[in-house]
């Protein structure tokens, strides 16, 4: 079970979009039917999860009202999926019924961390993310999406961040205008991304190059040059 569900039958529409992109299995009327169906259900079921529309995700969340659901969004990049992600996500599943995830999209993340990440590609992390356990939804991020545009489109119940995200100035617009409150969370991993990336190159250095193969590649670049190569 996912939480308190309304006894009462929601429309063919309600159902269709709480259930996802609205190419899933039918199910039968009624809120309780939808509990193990579409995004209901346990099994990953990405191509449902995945919504990238903005608007599309706005008509879903409406959807999940209306069966008395209380809706949680958090975002991150996700990059290198560890232990902290892990319980990062089911600590904020907690805090409602239904959770969203907004990933950073790749473009998004050079912009902020440099070309040499994301690490793992968008959509690898974003089905990785998918595969864990209490997420319902997920989406991208995009560098052209105006400030908060996922949060303004979902106005979320509860809105899940780390320290960092933002000001306590920031946390007040956002309680008074776009969600019901704001739950700082702490890091929760023993290691960041980021030092796990430097833990790896530190363990497996570039090979030095040997003075015989260095001789060798200096004399078949002068052999080259000579003969006009």
């Amino acid at each position: 079970m996912i939480g308190p569900v309304k006894q009462g039958s929601p429309t063919d529409e309600q159902t269709r979009e709480a259930t996802g992109n609205g190419t899933g299995p039918a199910v039968a009327s009624g809120s309780l039917a939808l509990v193990n169906s579409g995004l209901f259900a346990d099994a990953s079921n990405f191509d449902l999860r995945y919504v990238l529309d903005y608007d599309r995700i706005h008509a879903i969340v409406g959807a999940l009202r209306t069966l008395g659901l209380k809706v949680v969004l958090t975002s991150g990049s996700f990059d290198i999926l560890h232990e902290g992600h892990s319980m990062y996500l089911e600590a904020a599943r907690q805090f409602g019924d239904f959770l969203i995830v907004g990933l950073d999209s790749d473009e998004k993340i050079r912009a902020r961390k440099g070309e040499n990440r994301p690490v793992v590609p968008q959509m690898e992390r974003l089905r990785m993310v998918t595969h864990q356990r209490g997420v319902g939804l997920v989406t991208l991020k995009q560098t052209g999406h105006p400030k908060w545009a996922l949060i303004k489109a979902v106005r979320p119940d509860v809105l899940v961040a780390t320290e960092e995200t933002y000001t306590q100035d920031e946390i007040r617009e956002l309680e008074a205008k776009y969600c019901g409150r704001v739950e700082v969370l702490g890091r929760m991993a023993t290691v960041s991304t980021s030092a796990r990336l430097r833990e790896i190159i530190m363990a497996n250095p570039a090979p030095p190059v040997s003075k015989v193969n260095a001789g060798s590649a200096r004399s078949k670049l002068a052999s080259a040059t000579r003969s006009g190569k």
